[in-house]
């Protein structure tokens, strides 16, 4: 039985189902869901039911789609209701999205009383209030409870645990930081369930928006707060009527198994929106949507053809990621679109890429607020160079502005898409100059995956996930171009600062305790001091000792272990790193004579 199988499980039903269960059975529940996996399923309708055994029956009763409440799982052995089993398959299926949040919110949390020597008190911004505070509480608690048993440990009780923290907090209105939960819940099942698609940086990124937004509801005020309260959903604002111009369609495949597209537009003003499609059905649906018309208004356009025409929209809606709506009231028709080098989108292009790379870099940041707006797009003008190797493959080499060498790959190798091969042929014409569209790659080199270039022959556009190129469409090639050595890669390009993002990523799969026993690292805070970044030295030291510290009582019994200090020795490591990397990433853009 695989997880997709099963009908996804609201968050409080499994939290409730674990902790109804006895001490003696959750320390089974882990072996249940193991062999409740390796049995067979049945779909019958809106029920699915599982062999528990030959003679045993356990039902998911999903009526539209979710379990939503623990009365939905029953189960036919003796021991049902107070049985592992349905804890067990609630553990296995996956975690249902959030419901819509309560209608009737809290009024806000009243200011603290005005006193007469400070007149200005009464105006004193809103902070959280008791109950949100203790939410966060309660999400600190449970992710630093995941650090100090790393995934290995991290077993269905944990994850439970998150999941009624997370459910916590959004009844208390904290949805970001119950994303980000229910985030740390999928990946250490994906993590457990060695899932191929699993990367350790991606728990190691939610693992510290959990911790880091836990610990900010507490000290937040005013319009930081909201940032960190989030919202629920994605609010989208009147926006009258745009005049948008199309510049690019891309296929859009996630590892969830989702397809579709998305297709830019800009605004007179040069302000990006997106227009989307994108559901279940991977890189056969993105393929096919991509001539289906836009859902937007009146439009009989295609995705294909509005990335290269023009809309004229009234009543529009934007998000402030800059997603437009297709309510009932918004009107579109068919309008020119224009080239890439007439106005206003050539204007895209005029902007020095060190301005654009520190505008992506705030969009494209790991640990940015939510809905934050702006886009982590690059708009260059650049000669290609050729073909490079490197350990993760080959990347087409480019110059732009100020002789900058830009390492241009592909943003998706599946082979049914178009990137791979557009981007071999383009490395065949070096000398070729083209006007393109990629988006940034934070790294310690100037790094864009390519999505959209003009065509070779001066005459038109390439999407380069869907259009395909020929090799009749490339120009002669030039002179062959010397391409060692690479230079510039950056200040960064030889950072240690990756003797402290592998402490910090080594800790999430074993836990504090194997952090604690890597030995001495006297050697690698020298090092580190060397380069000039004595903060990222003493952080190592500080999180190796909070992991290797256990105290002990006057008869010498190891105490318990001080997780919320290691917690926050190790989120202060995780969001220092993040920093540093994009404070070098945005140094590798800078033009060559300013370093």
């Amino acid at each position: 039985m695989t997880v997709d199988r099963l009908p996804p499980v609201a968050p409080e039903v499994t939290a409730t189902l674990v902790e109804d269960l006895s001490p003696r059975l959750r320390k089974r529940l882990d072996a249940a869901v193991t062999k409740l996996g390796a049995r067979p399923t049945h779909r019958d309708g809106d029920t699915v039911t599982i062999a528990v055994d030959d003679e045993t029956e356990l039902r998911l009763h999903a009526p539209g789609g979710v379990v939503a409440t623990v009365d939905a799982v029953t189960c036919g052995c003796l021991l049902a209701p107070a049985c592992v089993h349905r804890a067990a398959a609630a553990c296995a299926a996956p975690t249902a999205d959030p419901a819509p949040e309560p209608a009737d919110r809290p009024s806000r949390a009243a200011p603290e009383p005005a006193s007469a020597t400070d007149p200005g008190s009464a105006s004193s911004p809103e902070v959280a209030s008791p109950a949100q505070r203790a939410a966060a509480d309660a999400l600190w608690s449970a992710g630093a409870a995941v650090l100090e048993a790393g995934v290995d440990g991290a077993g269905a009780v944990t994850r439970s645990t998150l999941l009624r923290a997370a459910h916590t907090a959004r009844l208390r209105h904290l949805p970001r930081a119950a994303g980000a939960a229910l985030s740390v819940v999928t990946l250490l099942r994906a993590a457990r369930a060695g899932d191929p698609s699993y990367r350790t940086a991606d728990l190691v990124t939610a693992l510290a928006e959990l911790l880091g937004t836990a610990h900010r509801v507490g000290t937040a005020s005013g319009a930081e707060l909201a940032a960190v309260r989030g919202a629920a959903r994605r609010p989208y604002s009147p926006d009258g009527s745009l005049r948008l111009y199309g510049l690019f369609t891309e296929p859009v495949v996630t590892d969830s198994g989702h397809g579709g597209v998305r297709t830019w537009v800009a605004g007179s003003d040069g302000r990006l929106c997106t227009v989307g499609d994108v559901a279940p059905g991977g890189v056969g649906r993105a393929l096919g949507v991509a001539d289906r018309a836009v859902r937007l208004g009146d439009s009989a356009l295609t995705h294909r053809e509005l990335g290269r025409a023009g809309l004229a929209v009234s009543g529009a809606t934007v998000s402030p990621d800059g997603r437009l709506g297709a309510g009932k009231g918004v009107k579109a028709v068919t309008a020119r679109g224009a080239a890439w080098t007439e106005p206003p989108l050539a204007a895209l292009w005029e902007t020095p890429p060190a301005e654009q790379a520190a505008r992506a870099l705030r969009s494209a940041s790991r640990y940015a607020d939510p809905d934050g707006g702006g886009s982590d797009l690059l708009f260059l003008d650049v000669e290609l160079l050729g073909a490079v190797r490197e350990s993760g493959g080959t990347c087409l080499l480019a110059r732009c502005e100020g002789g900058m060498c830009v390492r241009l790959t592909v943003a998706d190798d599946d082979p049914a898409l178009a990137h791979r091969d557009n981007l071999t042929l383009l490395a065949a014409a070096p000398g070729a100059r083209l006007r393109i569209i990629g988006r940034l790659v934070p790294a310690l080199h100037p790094r864009l995956t390519l999505l959209a270039c003009s065509h070779p022959t001066g005459e038109g556009t390439i999407d380069l996930g869907l259009d395909r190129l020929r090799r009749a469409d490339l120009p002669d090639p030039a002179a062959p171009v010397h391409l060692a050595p690479l230079q510039p890669e950056g200040s960064g390009a030889h950072s240690p600062l990756y003797l402290l993002e592998r402490r910090v990523e080594q800790t999430v799969p074993a836990g504090r305790a194997a952090l604690g026993m890597l030995g001495d690292v006297t050697a690698e805070t020298r090092r580190m001091r060397r380069a000039g970044l004595p903060t990222a030295a003493g952080l190592l030291t500080a999180l190796c000792t909070s992991a290797a510290q256990r105290d002990r009582d006057l008869f010498g019994r190891l105490l318990p272990a001080d997780t919320d200090g290691f917690a926050t020795y190790w989120l202060a490591a995780a969001r220092y790193t993040a920093d540093v990397a994009e404070s070098l990433c945005a140094a590798a853009w800078q033009p060559t004579q300013a370093r």
